[in-house]
């Protein structure tokens, strides 16, 4: 399997979410990184997709290699035009879920990858950007 190093996935589905987390495997295979790591990004990734089809009402995951200060790294971007997060912070709250999910919330997602950034706006969507760094 050939891997682009930058590419676009739609969350429309379940079957995307399946989708998103067979690239996000293959993706970490190619940047070879640990099995650990894998399953980090992939845990992060499948939970991320699927909060961008249930509260985002669908979206897409966008991916590209970054290199930084000599190190290569994988970035994924989570992107719906969905109602937004009304509350970021407690969003963001260990131990706060809206009832659905495998409940890591994006405080869980926060921890398994090195870096995190997240973007909403009521009634503008929801942007979420995760990095796993080699």
């Amino acid at each position: 399997m050939t891997i682009e190093t930058s590419g676009t996935l739609p969350l429309l589905t379940e079957q995307n979410i399946v989708a998103s987390r067979q690239m996000v495997r293959a993706l970490c295979q190619d940047l070879k990184l640990s099995l650990v790591d894998q399953t980090k990004m992939i845990t992060a990734a499948s939970e991320l997709s699927r909060n961008t089809l249930i509260h985002g009402g669908g979206g897409r995951m966008r991916w590209e290699f970054v290199e930084r200060n000599g190190r290569r790294g994988l970035m994924l971007h989570f992107e719906d035009e969905g109602p937004g997060i009304p509350d970021l912070a407690l969003a963001l709250t260990d131990g706060w879920t809206s009832g659905s999910g495998m409940g890591l919330g994006l405080p869980g997602s926060k921890r398994l990858v090195n870096d995190f950034d997240i973007v909403s706006a009521s009634g503008q969507g929801t942007r979420v950007s995760i990095t796993k760094w080699k």
